[in-house]
């Protein structure tokens, strides 16, 4: 698109150089010609008799705006008058409206009036297309359909600016409401198209010039033959457009390594006292396995552990990739200083006792020693970090040594805690779980960059309550998404601050919508609940990517069906309408009370071959793609016998190349659980007393697969 992007850089600066918090509505409408943004005929008058010339040349009806920097909110100020059909009311509108704004705020200083073309709303659907510039990512653009809509319902989506020509097609067919759109009682269908493109513009706008901070499109009438710009309200910051200071991907990838694969750890506060914070880490380093050198600090020098002590970090005769910190918060700044001196890459900072407990000003000189020196910090307030690759337990907790391809990370502790639990109680096998506390320095996206790049690593399980920098991290994870799973348990809600409360489209991108649609441009997979999180993570990387959408289940249960396909629909997953040469196939197996269709029906009370049969069929037929199985508890096929004859035939048909997801619900005593443990081992997600969260598991499966390109 070829846009004018001298003269908005005129307009900028004027309003700058003004010290104007906004533009003007002629502003305005010369920034909306300059990037192609359709608006209606209209100038500015300065006296009633102005006003009533312009009109006629406009063609009536009209509507009167008030003009002032002064007067953002023009309606609460009387500034606005509609419907006006002859010159005469023209006359009398404009010094209505004058009177108005004086009344309002006596010294506001009144630019003129603006004349409108009215646009008849024969045809049309009201929408509100915005921007704002998030704290957390930076610009977000807005779209939802106007009135009641978007003001109650909060019917809205958002992208990152700057946007493709899908990304902004998709906001208009991601709303609840997209159906109005095609046209419903009778109504002409909108010009999508046409949205969309006001949409990119508007996207290309902010990304053009950041330092316009706010943008409300409100409100476009769309209609068949296209969309119009019927208010256009710019707010200007100078701010809004400084850039975030980034590391580089190199920068990040090589001080990751060396934190995450070191040669080298140092303890700073390395202790021989039990219970101590200093005397665990060492314990978990020596007795994890770790292979690398190992150096307690502790000022009186000595042994720890067998080890030889040193008074300081400087005193280590070799190099050293990674500090551990164990010495209350008031010594760390002392300390980081010598470990900036040896060249260390990465301070993990267990302690507290910083930000979030009201010491900002102490983490923040901790900060800038550590940059000063190039040295990474983890932290503070964690309880340290895992990567079982390297048999690296550097941490406080207990260790952890059941290695897999799964990294998690937590910005909580009592998280932290519970993923260590979790992986432990159902053996996950883990690459990482990595604590990340305060977020003083390295955050989620550099974590990101580390996995994105380590063959150990096949898919990553984060829980944040915030982002210190959204955009990066949505940038990241969009490139690394692509190729392993990125899930997130994103707790809290975010706030884009007191100045986007000012706007229709701030005001509804302060919610956590804002962080949901984000993620899901970023081919996040986001999960609703820690338990889902961690069995996400569990579940995922045993499922093969699926290479169409038809999903048939197997049930022995009549009841277990309808819940798994009701679980089905709410996981966005496509059950197959069955092909009547399949239907014919599975009644071959099924008794004739059962039910074929889908879900198959093969009744509770059918032995060991019921099962094996129509799940084979399952698995040969290359229209169906996933099976979900849903088990019910009998004496003829007892959940150990169906466990092993499930395992025993998704084993054979991968042996011939055939490998589709296959997921399972089980129903019944006790035994239910070993049987659903025994599939898990055997690569078969199952779980029991639950029909939601294998669907969940495979929902997200599918979700992954969709952005990852598979099933694009």
């Amino acid at each position: 698109m070829t846009y004018d992007k001298a003269a908005v850089q005129t307009i900028l600066d004027q309003a700058l150089a003004d010290g104007r918090t906004s533009l003007s509505a002629p502003e305005a409408k010369q920034v909306a010609d300059a990037y192609g943004i359709p608006t209606p005929g209209e100038g500015l008058a300065t006296t009633a008799e102005g006003a009533a010339g312009l009109a006629a040349e406009i063609g009536f009806p009209v509507v009167l705006k008030i003009v002032s920097p002064d007067i953002l909110h023009k309606t609460d100020a009387g500034g606005v008058v509609v419907g006006v059909d002859s010159e005469d009311a023209a006359k009398q509108a404009f010094r209505k409206i004058v009177d108005n704004a004086k009344a309002y705020k006596a010294d506001a200083d009144i630019t003129g009036v603006q004349i409108q073309k009215q646009l008849l709303v024969t045809d049309v659907q009201e929408v509100i297309v915005g921007a704002v510039t998030d704290q957390t990512f930076g610009k977000v653009v807005a779209f939802g359909l106007g009135g009641v809509l978007v003001e109650v319902l909060k019917d809205v989506t958002f992208r990152l600016a700057p946007l493709s020509d899908d990304e902004a097609r998709s906001m208009i067919d991601g709303i609840g409401a997209h159906e109005m759109l095609d046209g419903v009682r009778g109504a002409k269908p909108v010009d999508k198209d046409a949205v969309a493109d006001l949409v990119r513009r508007l996207s290309d706008l902010v990304t053009d010039f950041p330092q316009f901070a706010e943008v409300d499109l409100n409100p476009v009438l769309a209609g068949p033959d296209g969309a119009t710009a019927v208010d256009f309200r710019i707010i200007v910051d100078a701010e809004a457009g400084k850039p975030v200071e980034r590391y580089s991907q190199d920068e990040i990838l090589t001080a990751m390594t060396r934190i995450m694969k070191p040669r080298a750890v140092a303890v700073i506060g390395a202790s021989n006292e039990t219970g101590k914070i200093g005397n665990s880490v060492m314990k978990n380093l020596v007795n994890g396995g770790y292979q690398g050198d190992i150096y307690p600090i502790n000022p009186k020098g000595g042994e720890v552990l067998g080890l030889k002590a040193f008074p300081s970090i400087l005193d280590v005769p070799g190099d050293v990739d990674v500090a551990v910190f164990a010495v209350p918060a008031k010594f760390v700044g002392g300390a980081l200083e010598q470990c900036g001196e040896k060249g260390v890459a990465g301070a993990i900072l267990i302690p507290s006792g910083f930000a979030e407990t009201g010491e900002q000003e102490l983490q923040d000189e901790v900060v800038a020693i550590a940059r000063k020196h190039n040295v990474r910090i983890l932290g503070p307030n964690i309880y340290g970090y895992y990567y079982l690759p390297e048999s690296l337990c550097a941490t406080f907790c207990t260790p952890y040594d059941v290695k897999g391809s799964v990294a998690l990370s937590s910005q909580s502790g009592g998280i932290g805690m519970a993923i260590l639990g979790f992986s432990r109680s159902s053996r996950m096998g883990v690459s990482a779980i990595v604590g990340v506390g305060n977020k003083a320095d390295i955050d989620e996206d550099d974590l990101l960059t580390f996995f994105e790049n380590d063959d150990n690593t096949n898919l990553i399980a984060m829980h944040l309550e915030d982002l210190k920098d959204g955009r990066a991290f949505a940038e990241t994870a969009a490139r690394v998404s692509k190729q392993k799973p990125v899930v997130v348990l994103k707790a809290g809600r975010t706030d884009l601050g007191a100045r986007a409360a000012s706007s229709h489209t701030g005001a509804l991108a302060g919610n956590d919508k804002v962080y949901d649609d984000i993620l899901r441009q970023s081919g996040v997979v986001r999960a609703p609940g820690l338990n889902e999180m961690l069995q996400f993570a569990r579940g995922i990387p045993l499922l093969p990517t699926p290479k169409g959408e038809n999903v048939v289940i197997i049930t022995g249960a009549g009841g277990s069906g309808v819940l798994l396909s009701d679980a089905c629909v709410d996981n966005d997953l496509q059950l197959m309408s069955m092909p009547a040469d399949l239907d014919e196939a599975f009644k071959k197996f099924i008794p004739p009370f059962g039910a074929s269709g889908n879900p198959v029906d093969i009744t509770g009370g059918e032995p060991p071959s019921t099962y094996r049969n129509t799940i084979a069929l399952g698995l040969s037929d290359e229209r169906i793609h996933a099976l979900i199985l849903g088990y019910w508890h009998t004496i003829v096929t007892p959940p150990m016998v169906f466990a092993k004859l499930v395992a025993e035939v998704v084993e054979e048909y991968r042996a011939q190349g055939i490998d589709k997801p296959v997921v399972a619900s089980l129903s019944g005593d006790v035994e239910v659980e070993e049987a659903s443990q025994y599939l898990f081992d055997h690569g078969v997600v199952a779980y029991p007393y639950t029909t939601e969260t294998p669907v969940q598991v495979l929902g997200a499966k599918y979700r992954w697969a969709r952005n990852a390109g598979p099933l694009g």
